[in-house]
């Protein structure tokens, strides 16, 4: 049998947490290492228990959950554990910046627990979690503020094609939407994508997305 995917829970209100565990611990393939409530706690505990997942939090006590988010997954940090960032909407700045930080998606609070198990799931197995809608009104609201002033073309390291998908990641696409789109098979866009994370030295298509708005390629 395949082992369960180990979830943290770190979230400082007793009652999410518990509704949180419940859930995930009905599921066979995934199981609770533990549950704290604060970022501070949160990255002792992955440095001992080791989770594959952390569901994150963001704002609490002694350490938020942006802060942690960068300690656990942050860029140099030698060996990342997966972050979901699981928040309410008015908080979208914050989770902004907990996606630079190096979260691999997030979620609302207010989502299904069926939409909170299938995050856990596609953060554990190493994809980025962004729901398109909620990406285009999270990251384009700050476009102007973390955009770059210059009226110069940004340089950036990529063929034409490659700034084309990129574009269509930053607008939420999947792959198979971006495929129909561009009117090429689903491994060619696979293809693109990968060289585009490899030339950007992104770890996957949720710092693609902040690359771009970043770069101004996208409004």
């Amino acid at each position: 049998m395949t082992a369960p995917i180990r979830v943290l829970i770190c979230d400082d209100q007793v009652l999410i947490r518990t509704g949180l565990a419940t859930i995930i611990d009905a599921q066979p393939d995934l199981e609770v290492a533990a549950e704290c409530e604060d970022g501070r706690t949160a990255v002792d505990l992955v440095g001992q228990l080791r989770p594959d997942v952390v569901v994150m939090d963001i704002r609490m006590p002694v350490l938020d959950g942006i802060a942690a988010t960068r300690l656990l997954a942050g860029a140099g940090v030698p060996s990342p554990v997966k972050v979901l960032v699981v928040t309410t909407f008015n908080l979208d700045e914050y989770v902004y910046e907990a996606l630079r930080a190096g979260a691999s998606g997030f979620l609302l609070k207010d989502a299904p627990p069926a939409q909170l198990l299938h995050g856990i799931r596609t953060v554990a197995a190493g994809a980025a979690l962004l729901d398109p809608d909620v990406t285009r009104q999270l990251v384009g609201r700050y476009a102007a503020r973390i955009r770059p002033t210059e009226d110069n073309e940004p340089d950036v390291p990529l063929t034409p094609r490659e700034l084309e998908v990129l574009r269509l990641i930053a607008d939420g696409l999947s792959n198979n939407e971006i495929a129909t789109a561009l009117v090429i098979s689903r491994e060619t866009v696979k293809t693109f994508v990968s060289r585009i994370l490899t030339k950007l030295g992104l770890r996957d298509r949720v710092q693609a997305v902040v690359y771009a708005y970043r770069q101004g390629l996208v409004s």
